[in-house]
């Protein structure tokens, strides 16, 4: 095996703070002996008895219809082949983390050594009372066939083995769309499919299933067309073995319609994509690098309708889009399966919703003016939270019309509402933000960067096309770190302000005329720019950088400092000033003021929650409902801190009257809708407020830090706003992917500030 550094980013996500991707969390109180007697003996009796009696009952009092085993031998690890079971574990415990964070769906991973498929249907078999569904995860063929057939047949659970289906089932959708807009007859369509393994066999039997003709059908694998003749194939290739005088996969596509390559990289070449029929569909789907590369298929034929398995290029066909909402719709209905009709509902599921009209929000995330159905956008964008609402419900219903729901629901639309309502709000806040970011990365500058988070940070986000990074500090060191943990610092700056001798003295002549009123000298300018915060914030005030990301290895004051002394504020603003975001059980809230001002008047309130108000309608695409938070209830209290905040509410309303607002009121009055109708019966707030704006800078700092430590919410922040360039400060525990995350949000906030200058 080949060397691997003693440092990676990868190893360092995976073994901190806690060892893993996963854990189990209680549902349940567990705080005192009466809790405990009733989460175990003697209360636990109670249902067990009831769940003897009644097997049913299991999925009404245990989290048995919630949960998914996802099962592996590591025989087929995609990319790394047969590393067996241990090793195979960080994938698994990946796909638990696809399932929860698409779906909510609860996963255990269990990672089997067992070689032998009888011994997989056993284990599988014998785990099955504990939950409702079965994900088989990465093994070889032909034995999974053999294992999913056979546990389908024996197992009154879903069982599904994404390996074959999953690509399969989002290829077909882009198939079923690309048919369509070609203009051909299905039946009379002629498919090539390059490799004949798990995700080859299932996607030709699913085109069959869609209509494709058998007969039209033509598979090769690495020696060549899967003919009659052949005698090294085994039964289940047999099934696709056809009588053809084509040998080679160049002969196969000679006049084809449609190829989908499930192989290896470099299979396809321009001349065999000019051999096929008029307006070919090439599927070339083999990851990191397909089968041939989308610029390569462009220029070979300007009609060609392509997709890969990559997201830099249109028509990603993408596993994602199915396993978490296909489990999710059966797991629903309690369905005692998958069936072909569930898999082909999803299917036509996700087509129909590619010709649909495209939401605002999905155009904003992805940084796009117009989106529409056509041969560069057959299936939905992965990140496009519609594909919940949309597939689930399909094969909720495909199990109930099939009679293998045994809780079928009678309200489609309360069932779409009820996935809307507990899935919309949070899972893609960041993702769209960083698909804005990635569409036009902008120069961003880390002053301080000798950390190892910040060159890992900078790593990802110069390769993911978020940003490019200019780390400040000491050169040697940063190297000396890169070098050390194995990081390219390819496609990054590194400047040492205090060696920057040519660019450091010019800035010092800005900072010096900048602060010429205050005493400031040419001498003291010079020293000044040595350090890194001062010199980031005079870069971005040049235009050398578009945003200045500090404060990870410094404390706040040094940060903010020189950005107040060197940038102006905002205009239409007179203060500073800082949101959180904070996602509590997949609700996003919005904090502020947590870090500048301490003691804001009204009108800087009023300030402050305009700010705040901005911030989740232009970077998160959130509807906002404020708050404004004090220790009395709508005049239930005396003293001038909530006559300070009504005056607030009322300077706010005058500004934004297009905005639902209310306050003074308590915190939970807020955040709890029964509540605030009781408390506030003919208010303007109809729900709970989602922007909270509280009335000193204690208030806020200390409700979000204790909802981040006591209840694991996940904090995003400080975003601030307020100053004429883009300045963000990181909080000193912050993480690598904290980093990344803020670099994102810095890059969109330039691109919007630049979007308003022109």
């Amino acid at each position: 095996m080949a060397d691997r550094p003693k440092f990676s980013e990868a190893l360092d996500y995976h073994e901190n703070p806690i060892p893993g991707k996963v854990a189990i969390r209680s549902t349940k109180p567990t705080a005192t002996q009466a809790d405990l007697s009733l989460a175990y003996t003697p209360g636990v009796a109670e249902p067990c008895l009831v769940i003897a009696d009644d097997p049913e009952a299991a999925f009404r009092y245990t989290n048995r219809g919630n949960l998914v085993a996802v099962v592996s031998n590591g025989t087929a690890v995609l990319g790394l082949g047969n590393i067996g079971a241990l090793a195979s574990k960080p994938v698994m415990e990946g796909k638990a983390v696809l399932f929860k964070r698409f779906a909510d769906i609860d996963v255990f991973d269990l990672e089997i050594d067992a070689s032998d498929p009888e011994d997989v249907i056993r284990f599988c078999e014998l785990l099955s009372p504990t939950v409702g569904g079965i994900n088989l995860e990465d093994i070889k063929a032909p034995e999974c066939f053999y294992i999913e057939e056979t546990l389908r047949e024996r197992l009154d659970i879903p069982v599904f083995h994404d390996d074959q289906h999953g690509t399969a089932i989002i290829g077909g959708a882009a198939f079923l769309n690309a048919i369509e807009l070609t203009g051909r007859d299905m039946s009379e369509t002629r498919v090539v499919f390059a490799g004949a393994g798990a995700a080859g066999i299932a996607s030709a039997r699913f085109f069959i299933e869609l209509g494709v003709s058998p007969e039209n059908i033509l598979m090769s694998d690495s020696r060549g067309v899967i003919h009659s003749e052949r005698d090294d194939i085994n039964e289940i290739k047999r099934e696709f073995a056809v009588e053809t005088d084509a040998r080679t996969l160049a002969d196969a596509l000679k006049g084809a319609d449609v190829f989908v390559g499930v192989s290896v990289a470099g299979t396809v070449t321009k001349e065999m994509v000019q051999s096929m029929a008029d307006s070919p569909i090439v599927f070339a789907l083999a990851n990191p690098d397909p089968e041939i590369s989308y610029p390569d298929a462009k220029a070979a034929r300007d009609d060609v309708i392509m997709a890969t398995g990559r997201s830099d290029y249109p028509n990603q066909v993408n596993n994602v889009l199915g396993f978490p909402f296909i489990f999710r719709g059966a797991l629903d209905v309690r369905a005692r399966g998958v069936s072909e009709g569930m898999k082909v509902a999803a299917a036509r599921a996700l087509a129909e919703l590619a010709r649909q009209p495209v939401p605002d929000a999905v155009l904003r995330a992805y940084g796009l003016d117009r989106l529409q159905f056509g041969p560069d956008y057959l299936i939905p964008k992965p990140f496009d939270s519609r594909v919940l609402w949309t597939v689930a419900p399909a094969v909720a219903v495909k199990a109930i019309e099939e009679g293998l729901a045994r809780k079928p629901f009678e309200d489609l639309d309360l069932y779409r509402t009820e996935l809307q309502t507990r899935f919309r709000a949070s899972h893609a806040l960041i993702n769209a933000i960083t698909i804005k970011a990635m569409a036009h990365p902008k120069i961003v500058a880390f002053p301080h960067a000798d950390d190892l988070r910040i060159i890992r940070a900078a790593r990802r986000v110069t390769s993911d096309g978020i940003a490019s990074p200019v780390l400040l500090g000491d050169a040697a060191k940063i190297e000396h770190l890169a070098t050390e943990a194995g990081i390219s610092l390819d496609g990054m700056s590194v400047v040492d302000p205090a060696r920057e001798d040519v660019e450091r003295r010019r800035y010092a002549a800005v900072l010096e005329k900048l602060r010429r009123h205050k005493g400031l000298s040419l001498r003291e300018a010079l020293r000044h720019t040595e350090d890194s915060n001062m010199y980031a914030c005079l870069m971005v005030r040049e235009g050398a950088a578009d945003a200045v990301l500090g404060g990870l290895t410094t404390f706040y004051p040094e940060t903010i400092r020189p950005a107040l002394q060197v940038l102006n504020v905002e205009e239409g603003r007179s203060i500073v000033s800082s949101v959180y975001l904070v996602v509590v059980q997949g609700a996003p809230f919005f904090f502020t003021d947590c870090a500048v001002n301490i003691e804001p008047s009204a009108e800087q309130l009023a300030e402050i929650a305009l700010a705040a108000t901005s911030a989740a309608e232009e970077d998160f695409d959130r509807d906002p409902r404020v708050a404004f938070i004090s220790y009395s209830d709508f005049g239930s209290a005396g003293g001038s801190e909530p006559a300070r905040v009504r005056r607030a509410v009322e300077l706010f309303r005058t500004a934004r009257p297009d905005i639902p607002v209310d306050g003074e009121m308590q915190a939970d009055t807020a955040v709890v809708s029964d509540l605030l109708s009781r408390r506030r019966p003919d208010g303007p707030l109809t729900r709970a407020a989602n922007v909270l704006v509280f009335p000193n800078l204690t208030a806020a700092n200390a409700s979000y830090k204790l909802l981040n430590r006591l209840s694991d919410a996940e904090v995003i922040g400080p975003i601030l706003s307020g100053l004429s360039k883009t300045v963000h400060v990181l909080q000193r525990d912050a993480s690598v992917n904290d980093v990344v995350n803020m670099t994102a949000i810095a890059v969109a906030e330039a691109q919007r500030r630049e979007r308003a200058s022109t």
